[in-house]
Parts: structure tokens; sequence; C-alpha cells
């Protein structure tokens, strides 16, 4: 497992507080957000966007077009920060 993907997936565990979940059980592909992935709502996107924000020093937009996908999962918010940090 990439380190970006582990830390992504222990902020999202810690932040949300979803002690029941290890980084293993959140597959990097799988959906974040609805019933199909972990059933993320849009107060957990606020707060993980909070957690992301404090940890990665990173400013989200909410009038980017673009910003539901970047949360669509663990893989895309990796590429996201990634983007970001190369900017």
């Amino acid at each position: 497992m990439n380190d970006l993907h582990l830390e992504i997936k222990q902020l999202i565990i810690e932040s949300l507080n979803l002690e029941d979940l290890t980084p293993a059980d959140i597959d990097s592909d799988v959906s974040l957000f609805g019933g199909d992935g972990l059933g993320l709502d849009s107060i957990d996107a606020l707060e993980l966007g909070v957690a992301l924000r404090k940890k990665y020093k990173v400013t989200l937009d909410a009038g980017d077009p673009n910003v539901k996908n970047y949360f669509r999962s663990v893989n895309t918010l990796a590429q996201w920060l990634q983007e970001k940090a190369h900017a």
C-alpha cells in the first residue's frame, strides 16, 4: 500500500471516528460516498475536508466542479493531493 494512501485511510478513520475499521478495510478504489462504498455523507465530506486542509495545508474551493471527483475514492484523493503538492 502506498504511504499516501495509508495516510489518507488513517485520516478518514480518525477524523470520522470510524473506529471499527482499519486501513486494510478500505479499498482504495471503492467509492467513499453513497451506498456502494463506505457510505459517507455530506457532513462526513465536510469533516474530511477540514482534516485534509489541516494535515496537508490544501484549500478546497466549494465552487470547483471537480471537488466531487476528488473525493470519489482514496485513489482520487491521493492523486489530487499529489497534484496540489506539485503545483
